[in-house]
């Protein structure tokens, strides 16, 4: 689901993932990922895939939010699921702060396609939470020690 997501946020060719464990398919996104950012920063084109990333993500989030009925004490508890999957040592609080330590992506991202790449977190999020903003205010891929994010939520269901 979000390799497809992604893949048509950057309008590319979803490459195959048949045959590839889950580990592969993993770095075979965060590769894929990186070339299509940087594809995106070199034309020019990063609002527009920025966007597109947003959106997409903001639809699986929403698809989480009403498959498994996520509430707004929820929100934390399955972004920290989601994001194990992902290699991603994700920890939010009631109040939207958010902390990661670890991040699988952060040795393949320049601080820039981070950057990009993270449209997918804020749709992803505010999808989950039912509306919002998510705002990064340091990153690993800047040379901090953690990633720090808050998700501000309106309190109003979608």
């Amino acid at each position: 689901m979000l390799f497809r997501a992604t893949a048509d946020a950057f309008q590319a060719a979803l490459p195959s993932t048949g045959g590839l464990s889950f580990d592969e398919c993993l770095r075979a996104y965060a590769r894929f990922t990186r070339e299509q950012a940087d594809r995106a920063i070199r034309q020019g084109g990063e609002s527009e895939v920025r966007s597109r990333l947003f959106q997409n993500a903001l639809r699986i989030g929403r698809q989480f939010r009403r498959d498994f009925k996520v509430n707004a004490a929820d929100v934390m508890r399955m972004g920290a699921l989601v994001y194990k999957m992902l290699g991603i040592d994700f920890h939010g609080d009631p109040g939207g702060n958010i902390v990661i330590r670890r991040c699988f992506f952060s040795s393949y991202y320049s601080s820039r396609v981070c950057r990009l790449i993270s449209s997918l977190d804020e749709g992803l999020l505010v999808g989950l939470a039912g509306g919002g903003r998510l705002s990064f205010t340091q990153r690993i891929t800047e040379g901090n020690e953690c990633c720090l994010a808050q998700l501000q939520t309106d309190g109003r269901p979608e």
